[in-house]
């Protein structure tokens, strides 16, 4: 019986993704041989150049595919903890078995071929998680059910980041909080790391202007009014009465428009007025938390105590904290200091090859920024920047649409997902390909700090190009298998 449902394998298995992988795939190995390309060079399939080498690895992606679809789809489900521990093992090891690559500790050699064990965690990371939140008895009812998925999240990010000094590599982890999104993780999770990243945004980068009018920073005064908007926004939707909004919005315009008036005869330390009137509504949000048995105004009360610390903390942690070429990145993306030939030069390189592709392009092999070898990693990491140049606008959208259609391909086999496991991740695989996505393209158009991660399928590269197959493919394997998952 459950041979005639579920047919043959290969019946049941997407044929239109692969297609969509591989349409990917033998774009971006056309787009690497534009990029790598010499007027020396003849064949795309030399194995002596990039090109060629690709060309090796996509055959390879071909064959672990196959071999992936042929496995019982439920030994993925059997070995997903043991290939964890063994993962971590080998995150832990990496360091020590690496050599130094521009400062990352996290390529191991075998022989002519380096491998990337990061790459591949990032597959049994979602598995692992999909096998311990998919559990008939696991419910995600308050945030202690949260703690398991984010500390098998967390312990190998960590490690990549730290021992390994891969922090792209590491940020790539944080997808996995939109699959816990979907699966009934509070929205507040979400708002508090866009807070996070916002208030610390405006310290860095106004935290040094000074104010026009008295004494304080534009930064300090920015992130003050931000939490008060917060606050008030919090305690009027817990009470949802009209008039206490315009009571406590008048009252913290009435606060500042006296300092406006005391500042004409005596400087007032804007700082500690902003900070002042956020303190005052965290009194009154406790008082009403306390009194109406509001107890989420409380948390908020909390959350907004800690953003004051962490406000003033961020300077700290950008100076002391970050290395110094990643400090020279994020103060050339805000616009802090101009370094067109050093740590802007990837972006101010990568955006002139964009641009100077217009409308249709220079045509293919016909770039003059990526024949000159303008743009540094125009193979790996900025391999979009090629796209740009010689396919033009028409080519970059086209690109872009593709991988749409494939990431939207993705959430609609999530979606008709019989197995709570499957559907985790197929999420999990869907927003790692749409977080790569999103911050490869926007690093390369300027809009996001470099942070070095490959473009999937697009980038050159063995260890991406397998972990983005392994993770498509097992996918693939599970949905072929959603009949006989009848749970």
């Amino acid at each position: 019986m459950r041979a005639s449902r579920s047919g043959n394998i290969w019946q049941n298995v997407d044929w239109l993704t692969i297609g969509m992988f591989l349409a990917l795939a033998i774009f971006g190995w056309i787009n690497i041989y534009g990029a790598s390309y010499t007027f020396d060079q003849t064949s795309i399939v030399d194995f002596s150049n990039r090109a060629g080498k690709q060309f090796a690895w996509i055959i390879g992606s071909l064959l672990l595919g196959f071999v992936v679809l042929m496995i019982d789809y439920k030994t993925y489900d059997v070995l997903a903890y043991i290939a964890y521990g063994a993962m971590l093992l080998l995150l832990l090891v990496t360091p020590f078995l690496a050599h130094d690559i521009k400062g990352s500790m996290s390529w191991i050699s075998l022989g002519p071929v380096n491998l990337q064990p990061a790459e591949f965690a990032k597959c049994i990371v979602a598995l692992a998680i999909a096998k311990y939140m998919g559990r008939y008895e696991y419910k995600l009812r308050t945030w202690r059910d949260l703690i398991v998925p984010f500390a098998m999240i967390g312990v190998p990010a960590l490690i990549i980041m730290i021992l390994q000094k891969e922090t792209g590599s590491a940020l790539v982890f944080a997808a996995f909080l939109l699959v816990f999104y979907r699966q009934g993780m509070s929205g507040y999770v979400l708002w508090i790391g866009v807070a996070a990243v916002a208030l610390f945004l405006m310290s860095i980068r106004w935290g040094q202007v000074p104010l026009p009018l008295g004494t304080g920073s534009v930064g300090i005064l920015s992130c003050m009014l931000l939490l008060t908007a917060v606050e008030i926004y919090f305690i009027c939707k817990e009470h949802r009465l009209r008039w206490q909004a315009l009571i406590l919005i008048g009252s913290v315009l009435l606060v500042y428009g006296i300092s406006l008036l005391v500042n004409i005869w005596v400087a007032v330390p804007f700082n500690w007025v902003s900070m002042g009137v956020v303190i005052a509504l965290v009194l009154y949000t406790i008082f009403v938390s306390i009194y109406w048995r509001k107890y989420i105004l409380f948390i908020v009360a909390a959350f907004t105590v800690f953003c004051i610390g962490y406000t003033h903390a961020c300077d700290f942690a950008f100076k002391k904290v970050l290395q110094p070429h990643q400090r020279i990145r994020i103060e050339v993306l805000l616009g802090m200091k101009e370094d067109p030939s050093g740590a802007g030069y990837n972006v101010n390189q990568a955006r002139i090859a964009v641009g100077s592709g217009r409308f249709f392009g220079k045509g293919y092999l016909h770039g003059t920024q990526t024949k000159l070898q303008f743009v540094p990693e125009q193979d790996t990491d900025f391999i979009f920047c090629t796209v740009g140049e010689e396919w033009g606008f028409v080519g970059s959208i086209g690109v872009l649409l593709l991988y749409l259609f494939f990431i939207l391909r993705l959430i609609m086999i999530a979606e008709r997902q019989r197995n709570v496991s499957t559907r985790i991740y197929a999420y999990s695989v869907a927003s790692i390909f749409l977080f790569h996505l999103t911050i490869n393209v926007g690093m390369v158009l300027g809009l996001l700090p470099v942070i070095g991660i490959p473009l999937p399928f697009f980038s050159y590269g063995g260890s991406s190009l397998w972990g983005f197959t392994l993770l498509l493919f097992i996918l693939l394997r599970l949905d072929a298998a959603r009949m006989e998952q009848l749970r």
